[in-house]
Protein backbone atom coordinates (compact mmCIF):
# COMPACT_ATOMS: atom_id res chain seq x y z
CA UNK A 1 0.00 0.00 0.00
CA UNK A 2 3.14 2.70 0.92
CA UNK A 3 4.39 1.74 -2.35
CA UNK A 4 0.63 2.42 -4.46
CA UNK A 5 0.68 6.02 -2.37
CA UNK A 6 4.15 7.02 -3.15
CA UNK A 7 4.03 6.12 -6.54
CA UNK A 8 0.88 8.09 -7.38
CA UNK A 9 2.28 11.10 -4.81
CA UNK A 10 5.45 10.90 -7.19
CA UNK A 11 3.66 10.84 -10.57
CA UNK A 12 1.37 13.56 -8.72
CA UNK A 13 4.18 15.83 -7.78
CA UNK A 14 6.15 16.45 -10.91
CA UNK A 15 4.34 20.22 -12.37
CA UNK A 16 6.44 22.57 -10.72
CA UNK A 17 8.64 24.61 -12.87
CA UNK A 18 10.79 25.87 -10.28
CA UNK A 19 12.95 29.00 -11.31
CA UNK A 20 14.68 29.93 -7.55
CA UNK A 21 18.22 28.68 -6.97
CA UNK A 22 18.09 29.28 -3.01
CA UNK A 23 16.88 25.40 -2.15
CA UNK A 24 18.19 26.10 2.01
CA UNK A 25 14.64 26.76 3.24
CA UNK A 26 13.51 23.76 1.35
CA UNK A 27 15.89 21.67 2.95
CA UNK A 28 16.00 22.57 6.55
CA UNK A 29 12.01 22.05 6.13
CA UNK A 30 12.88 18.35 4.83
CA UNK A 31 15.63 18.40 8.03
CA UNK A 32 13.16 19.77 10.62
CA UNK A 33 10.66 17.54 9.52
CA UNK A 34 12.66 14.68 10.38
CA UNK A 35 12.74 12.82 13.72
CA UNK A 36 15.96 12.51 15.39
CA UNK A 37 17.46 9.54 14.25
CA UNK A 38 16.58 9.69 10.64
CA UNK A 39 17.82 13.34 10.63
CA UNK A 40 21.21 11.45 12.21
CA UNK A 41 21.01 8.94 9.20
CA UNK A 42 20.31 11.91 6.56
CA UNK A 43 23.13 14.57 7.56
CA UNK A 44 27.01 15.12 7.50
CA UNK A 45 29.73 17.66 7.67
CA UNK A 46 29.91 19.25 4.17
CA UNK A 47 33.26 18.17 3.90
CA UNK A 48 32.87 14.09 4.75
CA UNK A 49 34.12 11.82 2.41
CA UNK A 50 30.73 10.05 2.03
CA UNK A 51 29.72 13.39 -0.16
CA UNK A 52 32.08 11.54 -2.88
CA UNK A 53 31.41 8.13 -2.27
CA UNK A 54 28.28 8.11 -5.17
CA UNK A 55 27.19 5.41 -7.76
CA UNK A 56 24.22 4.54 -9.66
CA UNK A 57 24.05 0.35 -9.60
CA UNK A 58 22.13 -1.51 -6.51
CA UNK A 59 24.03 -1.56 -3.62
CA UNK A 60 24.17 -0.23 0.25
CA UNK A 61 23.82 3.29 0.93
CA UNK A 62 24.02 5.86 3.52
CA UNK A 63 21.13 8.21 4.18
CA UNK A 64 17.32 7.59 5.23
CA UNK A 65 14.86 6.26 2.16
CA UNK A 66 11.30 6.62 1.54
CA UNK A 67 10.95 3.35 3.08
CA UNK A 68 11.80 5.43 6.39
CA UNK A 69 9.72 8.25 5.75
CA UNK A 70 6.10 9.29 6.64
CA UNK A 71 3.68 10.94 4.28
CA UNK A 72 4.79 14.68 5.18
CA UNK A 73 8.71 13.22 5.46
CA UNK A 74 7.78 11.81 1.87
CA UNK A 75 6.27 15.16 0.71
CA UNK A 76 9.00 17.28 1.78
CA UNK A 77 12.08 15.05 0.14
CA UNK A 78 10.04 15.27 -3.14
CA UNK A 79 9.54 18.87 -2.34
CA UNK A 80 13.71 19.33 -2.43
CA UNK A 81 13.92 17.11 -5.26
CA UNK A 82 11.26 19.20 -7.72
CA UNK A 83 13.27 22.53 -6.72
CA UNK A 84 16.43 20.97 -7.59
CA UNK A 85 15.73 20.10 -10.94
CA UNK A 86 13.85 21.57 -14.01
CA UNK A 87 10.37 20.15 -15.13
CA UNK A 88 11.95 17.81 -17.82
CA UNK A 89 14.64 16.68 -14.81
CA UNK A 90 11.81 16.35 -12.66
CA UNK A 91 9.56 14.02 -14.84
CA UNK A 92 12.76 11.58 -15.69
CA UNK A 93 13.57 11.41 -12.21
CA UNK A 94 10.13 10.11 -10.93
CA UNK A 95 9.91 8.03 -13.97
CA UNK A 96 13.36 6.07 -13.04
CA UNK A 97 12.00 5.82 -9.89
CA UNK A 98 8.90 4.35 -10.85
CA UNK A 99 10.70 2.18 -13.24
CA UNK A 100 11.89 -0.33 -10.51
CA UNK A 101 8.19 -1.50 -10.71
CA UNK A 102 8.88 -2.33 -14.15
CA UNK A 103 11.63 -4.50 -13.16
CA UNK A 104 10.04 -6.24 -10.94
CA UNK A 105 7.39 -7.14 -13.36
CA UNK A 106 9.85 -8.08 -15.88
CA UNK A 107 12.27 -10.19 -13.77
CA UNK A 108 9.29 -11.95 -11.78
CA UNK A 109 10.42 -10.22 -8.47
CA UNK A 110 7.82 -10.54 -5.84
CA UNK A 111 5.83 -6.83 -4.56
CA UNK A 112 8.21 -6.70 -1.41
CA UNK A 113 11.15 -7.18 -3.63
CA UNK A 114 14.21 -4.77 -2.51
CA UNK A 115 16.05 -5.44 -4.98
CA UNK A 116 13.86 -3.55 -7.48
CA UNK A 117 12.52 -1.21 -5.41
CA UNK A 118 10.94 2.34 -5.61
CA UNK A 119 11.34 3.49 -2.18
CA UNK A 120 14.98 2.59 -1.91
CA UNK A 121 16.03 6.09 -2.83
CA UNK A 122 18.13 7.58 -0.26
CA UNK A 123 18.51 11.16 1.06
CA UNK A 124 21.31 12.82 2.28
CA UNK A 125 22.60 16.36 3.23
CA UNK A 126 26.38 17.67 3.53
CA UNK A 127 26.78 20.89 5.88
CA UNK A 128 24.16 23.19 7.10
CA UNK A 129 21.72 24.59 3.91
CA UNK A 130 22.28 28.12 4.17
CA UNK A 131 21.86 30.67 2.11
CA UNK A 132 25.63 32.03 2.31
CA UNK A 133 27.86 29.10 3.18
CA UNK A 134 28.56 26.38 1.51
CA UNK A 135 26.18 22.65 1.27
CA UNK A 136 24.86 20.25 -1.02
CA UNK A 137 22.63 17.33 -0.83
CA UNK A 138 22.21 14.63 -2.63
CA UNK A 139 19.58 11.72 -4.20
CA UNK A 140 20.30 8.32 -5.08
CA UNK A 141 19.46 4.79 -6.14
CA UNK A 142 19.45 1.97 -8.60
CA UNK A 143 20.07 4.02 -11.98
CA UNK A 144 19.62 7.79 -10.12
CA UNK A 145 22.52 10.03 -8.41
CA UNK A 146 21.35 13.92 -8.17
CA UNK A 147 24.04 15.59 -6.75
CA UNK A 148 24.00 19.33 -5.90
CA UNK A 149 26.32 21.90 -4.32
CA UNK A 150 25.00 25.16 -3.11
CA UNK A 151 27.11 28.61 -1.76
CA UNK A 152 26.11 31.69 -1.60
CA UNK A 153 21.97 31.04 -2.22
CA UNK A 154 22.79 29.46 -5.92
CA UNK A 155 23.18 26.07 -7.02
CA UNK A 156 27.14 25.99 -7.83
CA UNK A 157 26.93 22.59 -9.06
CA UNK A 158 24.42 19.59 -10.35
CA UNK A 159 27.22 17.40 -11.21
CA UNK A 160 27.97 13.88 -11.35
CA UNK A 161 24.68 13.75 -12.70
CA UNK A 162 23.47 10.27 -13.25
CA UNK A 163 19.93 9.06 -15.16
CA UNK A 164 19.51 5.07 -16.22
CA UNK A 165 17.12 3.06 -17.87
CA UNK A 166 16.70 -0.90 -17.12
CA UNK A 167 14.52 -1.57 -19.73
CA UNK A 168 15.66 1.02 -22.29
CA UNK A 169 13.03 0.07 -24.08
CA UNK A 170 9.86 -1.48 -22.01
CA UNK A 171 9.03 -4.98 -23.88
CA UNK A 172 6.22 -6.34 -22.40
CA UNK A 173 3.99 -6.59 -20.05
CA UNK A 174 1.97 -3.19 -18.90
CA UNK A 175 4.08 -0.68 -19.87
CA UNK A 176 4.59 -2.26 -22.82
CA UNK A 177 6.98 0.25 -25.62
CA UNK A 178 7.71 2.89 -22.22
CA UNK A 179 11.05 4.78 -23.27
CA UNK A 180 12.53 6.78 -19.96
CA UNK A 181 15.60 8.24 -22.57
CA UNK A 182 14.01 8.08 -25.59
CA UNK A 183 15.24 11.47 -26.72
CA UNK A 184 18.95 10.80 -25.40
CA UNK A 185 18.51 7.85 -27.43
CA UNK A 186 16.92 9.26 -30.77
CA UNK A 187 18.32 12.63 -31.03
CA UNK A 188 22.37 10.79 -30.89
CA UNK A 189 21.04 8.47 -33.82
CA UNK A 190 19.75 11.65 -35.45
CA UNK A 191 23.05 13.40 -35.10
CA UNK A 192 24.97 10.37 -36.08
CA UNK A 193 22.75 9.51 -39.11
CA UNK A 194 23.13 13.35 -40.24
CA UNK A 195 27.14 12.88 -40.59
CA UNK A 196 28.82 12.41 -44.00
CA UNK A 197 31.04 9.30 -44.41
CA UNK A 198 34.05 11.83 -44.15
CA UNK A 199 32.92 13.16 -40.93
CA UNK A 200 31.68 10.11 -39.67
CA UNK A 201 35.51 9.07 -40.19
CA UNK A 202 36.60 11.57 -37.25
CA UNK A 203 33.32 11.02 -34.99
CA UNK A 204 33.50 7.41 -34.70
CA UNK A 205 36.31 6.14 -33.00
CA UNK A 206 35.46 2.12 -32.18
CA UNK A 207 33.02 -0.74 -33.76
CA UNK A 208 32.55 -1.86 -30.52
CA UNK A 209 30.84 0.21 -28.07
CA UNK A 210 32.07 0.22 -24.07
CA UNK A 211 31.19 -1.84 -21.91
CA UNK A 212 29.76 0.82 -19.75
CA UNK A 213 29.97 4.85 -19.10
CA UNK A 214 34.21 5.05 -19.19
CA UNK A 215 34.23 7.54 -16.42
CA UNK A 216 32.28 5.10 -14.13
CA UNK A 217 31.76 6.76 -10.71
CA UNK A 218 35.41 8.37 -10.23
CA UNK A 219 35.82 10.76 -7.94
CA UNK A 220 37.03 13.41 -10.85
CA UNK A 221 36.72 12.74 -14.29
CA UNK A 222 38.53 13.88 -16.97
CA UNK A 223 38.99 14.04 -20.84
CA UNK A 224 38.66 11.40 -22.67
CA UNK A 225 40.94 10.11 -25.49
CA UNK A 226 38.52 9.77 -28.25
CA UNK A 227 38.23 13.68 -29.91
CA UNK A 228 35.18 12.71 -32.08
CA UNK A 229 34.31 15.66 -34.69
CA UNK A 230 34.34 18.86 -33.56
CA UNK A 231 31.68 21.36 -34.06
CA UNK A 232 33.61 23.52 -36.32
CA UNK A 233 33.49 20.42 -38.50
CA UNK A 234 30.02 20.31 -38.51
CA UNK A 235 27.13 21.69 -41.12
CA UNK A 236 24.85 24.54 -39.57
CA UNK A 237 22.13 21.84 -39.16
CA UNK A 238 24.42 19.51 -37.75
CA UNK A 239 25.91 22.21 -35.14
CA UNK A 240 21.90 22.54 -34.74
CA UNK A 241 21.43 19.22 -34.01
CA UNK A 242 24.39 18.69 -31.42
CA UNK A 243 22.63 22.04 -29.60
CA UNK A 244 19.44 20.51 -29.40
CA UNK A 245 21.29 16.76 -27.82
CA UNK A 246 23.37 18.84 -25.57
CA UNK A 247 20.09 20.99 -24.72
CA UNK A 248 18.40 17.72 -24.00
CA UNK A 249 20.59 16.59 -21.20
CA UNK A 250 20.69 20.68 -19.59
CA UNK A 251 17.01 20.74 -19.46
CA UNK A 252 17.13 18.38 -16.59
CA UNK A 253 18.72 21.50 -14.43
CA UNK A 254 16.53 24.47 -13.20
CA UNK A 255 16.71 27.79 -15.22
CA UNK A 256 19.00 29.34 -13.75
CA UNK A 257 21.48 26.43 -13.61
CA UNK A 258 20.59 25.83 -16.87
CA UNK A 259 21.58 29.10 -18.18
CA UNK A 260 25.24 29.28 -16.67
CA UNK A 261 26.44 25.92 -18.42
CA UNK A 262 25.16 27.25 -21.66
CA UNK A 263 26.87 30.62 -21.20
CA UNK A 264 29.96 28.53 -20.65
CA UNK A 265 29.69 26.93 -23.90
CA UNK A 266 28.91 29.98 -25.55
CA UNK A 267 31.59 31.81 -24.32
CA UNK A 268 34.44 29.00 -25.37
CA UNK A 269 32.44 28.27 -28.73
CA UNK A 270 29.79 25.53 -30.12
CA UNK A 271 32.83 25.15 -32.53
CA UNK A 272 34.93 23.44 -29.59
CA UNK A 273 32.41 21.17 -28.59
CA UNK A 274 33.14 17.53 -29.82
CA UNK A 275 31.04 14.40 -30.55
CA UNK A 276 31.97 10.60 -30.47
CA UNK A 277 30.67 7.46 -31.56
CA UNK A 278 31.72 3.68 -30.66
CA UNK A 279 29.48 0.79 -31.75
CA UNK A 280 26.41 0.08 -33.81
CA UNK A 281 25.15 2.36 -35.77
CA UNK A 282 21.51 0.64 -35.91
CA UNK A 283 18.88 2.37 -33.45
CA UNK A 284 17.29 -0.92 -32.55
CA UNK A 285 17.69 -3.20 -29.52
CA UNK A 286 20.19 -6.25 -29.70
CA UNK A 287 22.60 -3.15 -31.17
CA UNK A 288 24.88 -1.85 -28.32
CA UNK A 289 26.22 1.67 -29.15
CA UNK A 290 27.97 5.11 -27.25
CA UNK A 291 28.54 8.23 -27.53
CA UNK A 292 30.22 11.37 -25.64
CA UNK A 293 29.93 14.90 -26.10
CA UNK A 294 32.89 17.05 -24.22
CA UNK A 295 33.99 20.81 -24.31
CA UNK A 296 33.72 23.99 -22.11
CA UNK A 297 34.58 21.89 -19.57
CA UNK A 298 31.40 19.16 -19.82
CA UNK A 299 31.47 15.85 -20.35
CA UNK A 300 28.23 13.46 -21.72
CA UNK A 301 28.40 10.11 -21.55
CA UNK A 302 25.85 7.88 -23.19
CA UNK A 303 25.90 3.68 -23.36
CA UNK A 304 23.77 1.22 -24.51
CA UNK A 305 25.10 -1.60 -24.31
CA UNK A 306 23.69 -3.84 -21.07
CA UNK A 307 20.76 -6.52 -21.50
CA UNK A 308 21.32 -6.98 -25.22
CA UNK A 309 21.75 -3.14 -25.71
CA UNK A 310 18.25 -2.24 -24.37
CA UNK A 311 20.16 -0.89 -20.93
CA UNK A 312 20.72 2.82 -20.68
CA UNK A 313 23.33 4.81 -18.67
CA UNK A 314 24.16 8.40 -19.26
CA UNK A 315 25.86 10.92 -17.20
CA UNK A 316 26.84 14.78 -17.44
CA UNK A 317 29.95 15.40 -15.66
CA UNK A 318 31.45 19.30 -14.98
CA UNK A 319 35.56 18.73 -15.34
CA UNK A 320 35.67 21.97 -13.64
CA UNK A 321 33.18 21.90 -11.17
CA UNK A 322 31.50 18.53 -10.04
CA UNK A 323 30.43 18.27 -6.00
CA UNK A 324 31.33 22.08 -6.15
CA UNK A 325 34.82 22.08 -7.11
CA UNK A 326 37.97 23.13 -4.84
CA UNK A 327 37.12 26.52 -5.17
CA UNK A 328 33.42 25.69 -3.08
CA UNK A 329 35.63 23.33 -0.95
CA UNK A 330 38.01 25.92 -0.04
CA UNK A 331 35.64 28.75 0.43
CA UNK A 332 34.33 26.56 2.81
CA UNK A 333 37.65 25.05 5.04
CA UNK A 334 38.56 29.12 5.23
CA UNK A 335 35.24 29.95 6.84
CA UNK A 336 35.46 26.96 8.94
CA UNK A 337 39.21 27.81 10.18
CA UNK A 338 38.60 31.12 10.06
CA UNK A 339 35.27 30.47 12.71
CA UNK A 340 37.46 28.19 14.63
CA UNK A 341 40.40 30.75 15.19
CA UNK A 342 37.42 33.38 16.20
CA UNK A 343 36.40 30.69 18.91
CA UNK A 344 40.09 30.32 20.15
CA UNK A 345 40.37 34.40 19.98
CA UNK A 346 37.30 34.47 22.35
Amino acid sequence: MKTVFFTLLLLLSITINNQAQDLSSIANQFIESLDPELKKQACFPFDHSERFNWHFVPRERKGPTFHDFNAEQTGQALDLMRASLGTVGQEKAAAIIELENVLREVENRPENDTYRDPLNYHFSVFGKPSSNKPWGWRLEGHHLSLNFSSAEGTITSATPSFMGSNPGIVLAGSQMDRQVLADETNMGFELLHSLSDSQKEKALFADKAPADIITSNDRKAKLLSQSGIKGSDLKADQLLLLKRLVGIYLSRYTTEYHSQLINRIKSTGWENMSFAWAGSQTNKVGNPHYYSIQGAGLLIEYDNVQNNANHVHAVMRDLENDFGGDLLQSHYLQDHLGNNMAHIND
